[in-house]
């Protein structure tokens, strides 16, 4: 009688929520680990070097149980964003599965990143986000399309019939607002409502299957991906890509996971916020940086650097990392513990609705009832003097015009027409991005305008990093449009993804727009680019009531660039290693015993990562031998204390080298271990591509 005892537990729990088609899945994607430039921080110094922990694709299906048209595909990347070309690779490769996979379409299908800046780049659609990348790298873009295909297959064939939790908890001291000069420009008496100036709330969706099981959990919380520094070289999914792995671990063995649970930790309304908690100081010792501009004492911004909360260990930010993803991880921990007492979702509609529209001079009608435009893309002077996160470039400065030289180099590029400037308003441009077609287009023009809804739960899916009040006016706004088709009593429940889709860069309330920081100059629409997103997305919301069977016009398609796009990255040529060494063999050995909480390191002779990705593999393990004497892997790389480093020792011979590091803080086990490495040399004269393994002597930990 145990198993009716439970049944009846279930059927109390979920008595207040309707049941949907709930699946999620999970792929790799961490494409080339050396030699190509990271995304994000747009730093052509920052190659790739190793790897440090692999990034990942998850997908998250909700669909109407009665209706299968009727559902959304959620995915997030460990990646700054998501982007057209990718999308675009993405639905070929979902309609090339043919049967079901039709029901995956650019209407109903999401592509947010989590907005790391410690991913390979090299795989975007626009000249602009390609130039700090060198150009588009074919390898990067397959690994991200091939690992997020295979994420959404997972994900369709797990479905089964669930249901839909809500909980929310705050995020202690994970986030401070990097640009509060801009934010305090906003009327007090809207300031007044809220008690922080960035939101500390994450809110968290549990999908769980109606035999009890939890297939997976999907949050947003608002915090930039910059917690590694623009000197790491390693890749990482950042502070999220570290929450969402521990909770995996975590949650994944425990008997209420659901086979390949998988746990989402989307980005929010990130525009202005920063992980880097302890704030901004000059490395000049001159103290903290200047409020309104972040320059030093020399009136530059290079200097000025956020501090995380383990920054005094000086290790390029990776320590923070991990820690910002751990109070991350702790507190959705805390949701789920308590969820059944939370919001169950209700109301059987799942809804959709996605269209293009080109911001080129669009005319529409404000909240306030006056007339508003938008313009071409365009950045702003401040857009070069970077962030606190990411110092920019020379004596660029935020608030603060450039000096004639470089308006000069934008000049040379395009000068705006005087329509463009007024259009800009205050904005002093910097780069006339979106009046630039050579080779092809530099930035979108056209936009992704896109919002989900199951229940009273809807997701707005901003192509933008909206800043903290721009995303809390775009979910009031949307929350009350909503509100007219939901039952009497049920509260909307808006949450906000991005950046998604097409990447264009920032959406700030038209007041920090005017005090032209980093995230105003870089919102490329002009003064009434958040409030052009909030008409579009609130004059479709209609497409979202329950009686609605139909989708708005799918608006001007962007361009492909795929096909235009060239890649200025070198291939790999061959691998030998030196006379008398051979592929694989140990260079250096661990020693025989150690601490635990040592790092052991072994050494390699190598041969280039990019010869193989090893998607769905790995190239370094830890294997703990077992009392028969077999040996059991105990770690690969996706995990965050097996550190794999690639250097390249002879350019003409080919050869290099792999360092595996094992940072054994984590408690292991004590016991006898050794280190493996997996590598795939290409031959000189054939250009096959041979895999070979390396094996460490044993020691042990103590």
């Amino acid at each position: 009688m145990f198993w009716l005892f439970n049944f009846v537990l279930l059927a109390v729990a979920w008595a207040a929520g309707d049941r949907y088609l709930i699946g999620a899945g999970k792929g790799d994607i961490t494409g080339p680990v050396v030699e190509v430039p990271f995304m994000g921080y747009a730093s052509l110094e920052q190659k790739g070097t190793g790897l440090r922990q692999r990034i990942y694709a998850r997908s998250f299906i909700v669909g109407d149980i009665n209706k299968p048209a009727d559902r959304f595909l959620y995915i997030i990347l460990d990646a700054v964003a998501g982007d057209t070309a990718v999308r675009r690779g993405i639905l070929e490769g979902l309609q090339a599965l043919g049967g079901d996979y039709a029901l995956y379409h650019t209407g109903n299908v999401a592509l947010v990143g989590t907005h790391s800046h410690s991913g390979p780049g090299g795989w975007h659609n626009y000249v602009l986000t390609q130039v700090p990348a060198l150009g588009f790298t074919k390898q990067s873009y397959q690994a991200i399309v091939d690992g997020t295909v295979l994420s959404v297959k997972r994900a369709h064939e797990s479905l089964s019939p669930g249901y839909l939790d809500v909980g929310t908890a705050k995020v202690q001291d994970s986030a401070i607002n990097r640009s509060l000069w801009a934010y305090l420009a906003n009327p007090e008496a809207e300031r007044a409502k809220y008690t922080d100036t960035t939101d500390t709330l994450m809110t968290l969706l549990r999908l769980k299957r109606a035999d009890g099981k939890t297939q997976g959990i999907l949050n947003w919380y608002a915090v930039h991906g910059t917690s590694a520094h623009n000197n790491n070289t390693h890749v990482t999914g950042d502070n999220k890509g570290v929450a969402a792995l521990l909770f995996e671990k975590e949650f994944g063995a425990l008997p209420d996971a659901a086979p390949g649970f998988v746990a989402g930790f989307s980005q929010a309304n990130v525009g202005d916020t920063s992980p880097n908690v302890l704030g901004q100081w000059c490395t000049d010792g001159s103290g903290e940086c200047s409020l309104k501009t972040s320059t030093c004492a020399d009136g530059k911004s290079t200097g000025c650097h956020g501090r995380g909360p383990m920054w005094q260990k000086n290790d390029k930010g990776i320590s923070s990392c991990y820690e910002i993803g751990r109070r991350q991880y702790a507190t959705a921990k805390d949701i789920v513990a308590s969820i059944d007492t939370g919001t169950p979702v209700t109301g059987p509609t799942v809804k959709a609705f996605h269209f293009f529209h080109d911001m080129r001079y669009f005319t529409f009608t404000r909240p306030d009832g006056s007339q508003g435009t938008t313009c071409p893309a365009a950045l702003g002077e401040s857009f070069a003097a970077g962030t606190t996160d990411g110092p920019g470039v020379g004596d660029f400065a935020q608030t603060v015009q450039a000096n004639p030289f470089w308006k000069f180099v934008g000049g040379v590029l395009r000068t705006p027409s005087a329509r463009q400037k007024q259009c800009q308003g205050v904005k002093k441009i910097l780069l006339d991005v979106g009046e630039m077609e050579v080779p092809f287009a530099w930035t979108a023009n056209i936009v992704d305008i896109q919002v989900f809804r199951v229940g009273q739960f809807v997701i707005i899916v901003s192509p933008a990093e909206a800043s903290t009040m721009a995303g809390r006016r775009w979910r009031d706004a949307i929350a009350t449009a909503v509100k007219s088709f939901l039952p009497a009593g049920l509260e909307p429940i808006v949450v906000l993804g991005g950046p998604a889709n097409t990447y264009t860069h920032y959406a700030v309330t038209p007041e920090e727009y005017d005090i032209q920081r980093y995230e105003g100059a870089s919102t490329l629409y002009g003064r009434d680019t958040l409030n052009a997103y909030i008409n579009l997305t609130v004059g479709a919301i209609s497409y979202l009531s329950p009686t609605s069977d139909s989708k708005p016009a799918a608006g001007p398609m962007p361009p492909d660039n795929r096909a235009r796009s060239a890649s200025f990255i070198t291939q790999v040529v061959y691998d030998n290693a030196p006379i008398g060494k051979k592929m694989g063999q140990v260079l250096s050995q661990p020693r025989v015993s150690y601490a635990r909480g040592a790092t052991v390191t072994a050494v390699f002779q190598g041969a280039n990562p990019r010869n193989n990705l090893r998607l769905e593999g790995t190239f370094a393990a830890v294997e703990q031998q077992q009392s028969d004497g077999s040996w059991t892997r105990v770690r690969d790389d996706s995990d965050w204390y097996l550190v794999y480093s690639w250097t390249r020792t002879d350019v003409v011979w080919g050869a290099s080298t792999v360092q595996i590091d094992w940072e054994t803080v984590d408690s292991p086990q004590p016991g006898t271990y050794r280190i493996k490495y997996y590598g795939d040399q290409k031959m000189s004269f054939t250009g096959k591509v041979v895999a070979f393994e390396g094996t460490s002597n044993t020691f042990t930990l103590t």
